[in-house]
């Protein structure tokens, strides 16, 4: 028996949810450049949950399911009030106030194929708004409640800021959840896919994935790229700061991908919402630096941006503290982990992969008045 490290190239599951083939990601056949430029979010929703595109009607009923269930029991807004605000990561909040969800839906332990769909309406809808309540509740502000009429995305900044947002930052918002939404079976997906596949409930499974998004391999490492630029503070200080990490084997974050090999088709999307949004902000020296930074590290390293370089200064110019940065990405991605979730239900298999020994054999016990 062999194994291979990190399981890459193990094909460990089929899937109709999300594709990456020669590059080219998909979302049930449809290609991530199409979705980027006409979807909204709750298109893409639907269709990663039902296999195909929402007729008007559908959407119009479907964009109105998630406006009424966006609303968050009291005892959870409570409950992160009592969070130590200081020392706490956003996504932690996020993954106990998920779990906290839980104990609210008197569903939560129904395992029928309806009530599981109710339930991704409930965690689609609901996350963007602890996530917006726990990042105003820090800084000393009471939550803004979801306002019906509004885009999932515009909701979100409404929430976020209390007022509504301009139209191009709800256009490039809607772009950074649409290209976030799947990205096949990356470590939170699989997370949640094993977590239900013991056939625990949805909420667990979401709350799996959301501590595997928490790692700065993962979900983190906008945020990460955001310390970087604010570190670096200008795009004439950018070659000598990069080549000097380059030289101490320093990892440069925002680079680079398992399944890419020529570039992650997400990034193109982000790096032209940085150049727009930071203009409109007048701080294009965001991406001007980030620019400078893709040419260093492309023509160092042979490493091409992935989907989180340009989200760090898109989110940034969109008044989104750093921090929250990664639980805007579980805001999206908790579409596709519901899909899989709800993938993986419908036809089970407990996923219990094997393990190659390496420690000793052969061992023979001592008894303990002579160890």
């Amino acid at each position: 028996m062999s194994h291979t490290k990190g399981l890459e190239g193990i094909v460990a599951t089929t899937s109709q949810v999300s594709s990456i083939v020669d590059g080219v990601l998909t979302y049930h056949g449809y290609n991530i450049d199409d979705l980027a430029d006409n979807a909204t979010f709750e298109e893409v929703v639907y269709l990663l949950w039902n296999y195909r595109l929402p007729n008007k009607e559908e959407l119009s009923s479907f964009s109105k399911e998630l406006s009424q269930a966006a609303t968050v029991p009291d005892e959870v807004i409570d409950q992160m009030r009592s969070f130590p605000i200081d020392k706490v990561h956003p996504m932690a909040a996020l993954r106990t106030a998920v779990s906290n969800l839980a104990l609210f839906d008197e569903e939560a332990d129904e395992m029928d194929e309806e009530a599981n769909r109710r339930k991704a309406v409930k965690l689609q809808a609901k996350i963007p708004t602890i996530v917006t309540a726990f990042a105003r509740i820090r800084q000393g502000k009471d939550p803004v409640a979801p306002k019906e009429g509004l885009s999932f995305a515009a909701n979100f900044l409404y929430m976020l800021n209390g007022e509504e947002p301009d139209e191009t930052s709800e256009k490039a918002f809607n772009k950074a959840l649409v290209i976030h939404a799947d990205h096949e079976l990356n470590a939170s997906t699989f997370t949640a896919r094993v977590c239900v596949a013991t056939l625990s409930d949805v909420y667990s499974g979401i709350t799996s994935a959301i501590g595997a998004l928490k790692g700065p391999l993962h979900g983190g490492a906008n945020e990460r790229v955001m310390s970087m630029l604010n570190e670096i503070g200008d795009s004439e200080k950018a070659e000598e700061y990069i080549k000097k990490a380059l030289e101490n084997k320093v990892k440069i974050m925002g680079f680079g991908h398992r399944v890419y090999k020529d570039g992650d088709p997400r990034a193109k999307h982000l790096k032209e919402m940085s150049r727009q949004l930071t203009e409109v902000t007048g701080e294009s020296k965001w991406y001007d630096m980030s620019v400078k930074i893709d040419e260093i590290v492309t023509n160092e390293k042979g490493l091409l941006p992935n989907v989180d370089f340009y989200s760090a200064s898109v989110y940034h110019s969109l008044g989104i503290e750093h921090d929250i940065f990664t639980p805007i990405f579980a805001v999206s991605r908790v579409s596709g982990w519901l899909a899989h979730i709800l993938e993986q239900y419908a036809d089970n298999r407990l996923i219990r992969p094997r393990a190659e020994y390496t420690g000793p054999e052969k061992q023979e016990w001592v008894p303990l008045e002579k160890r």
